[in-house]
């Protein structure tokens, strides 16, 4: 994959579709979305139990949500399917700008692609509750892409620090019951009785994307050196939030097996 060298510049919003391999072998297809006027990307696969994880990454805001529709058990009472959204800082530099991603094209649209680098799993308590209604003063994305979240929309303490050193109104923030609070609150694994609250765990990864840029060196008829982009890395990375649930009927997935 390569950005196209003095390609006419984008529509401002570019889709590009990517095969991707799964750990367990199966292959998906990872649908990549940039936006250089709004300044933001998004990422969608299906995961081989049948979740819809979804990356958005805006970043005017420094804002990043992952979202999961992870299917019920309706046999146990669940519904269709249950949305999660977590949202926590974007750092500079963790996946390439929007302006580049919407350049982007492959030669090979069959090719099945891996990760170049695997990135380390990162685990995040997500110890505050984000309110909806509010969320857009944080990202306008918010409220698209949390709509089926509403009530299961998580942050942590520490990235809440950050944004409201930037101005966000606080008051969309709520602090979650914390094991320290609650000394009998286990996690939702070890507890048996489905209606106590306890701490869910959600893993989910993001198997390939654009994480840096790469360039090559060009020499002009008189010596002089240049660079230009010539291609991206790709990394896989993946990540556990922790976060509090009043049941643990809301987190069926994480049980001992």
């Amino acid at each position: 994959l390569a950005p196209l060298p003095g390609a006419p510049g984008p529509a401002a919003r570019a889709e590009l579709r990517v095969r991707v391999r799964l750990p367990g072998g199966q292959v998906t297809e990872e649908s990549l979305q940039a936006d250089s006027r709004l300044d933001c990307i998004s990422l969608e696969l299906r995961t081989a139990d049948g979740a819809l994880v979804t990356l958005t990454a805006d970043f005017r805001q420094e804002v990043k949500i992952f979202r999961a529709l992870i299917l019920g058990e309706l046999e146990r009472g669940q519904s269709q399917f249950q949305a999660l959204c977590f949202v926590t800082r974007l750092h500079r530099n963790e996946i390439i700008p929007s302006e580049s991603m919407a350049k982007l094209r492959q030669k090979n649209p069959r090719t099945v692609r891996q990760a170049e680098e695997v990135r380390g799993l990162e685990h995040l308590s997500m110890d505050v509750a984000v309110n909806f209604s509010k969320g857009a003063q944080l990202s306008s994305h918010i409220h698209n892409v949390c709509a089926e979240a509403k009530e299961a929309i998580y942050t942590r303490e520490e990235d809440v620090k950050f944004w409201l050193e930037k101005g966000v109104d606080g008051s969309m923030f709520e602090v979650l019951p914390q094991t320290s609070d609650l000394p009998d609150l286990q996690r939702c694994r070890l507890c048996a009785d489905l209606w106590k609250p306890c701490i869910c765990s959600y893993s989910l990864s993001i198997e390939w994307y654009p994480c840096m840029l790469k360039y090559c060196k060009s020499r002009d008829a008189g010596g002089k050196v240049s660079s230009y982009k010539c291609g991206i890395r790709s990394c896989q990375k993946g990540y556990t939030f922790d976060y509090y649930v009043p049941q643990k009927q809301l987190c069926l997935w994480d049980e001992e097996t």
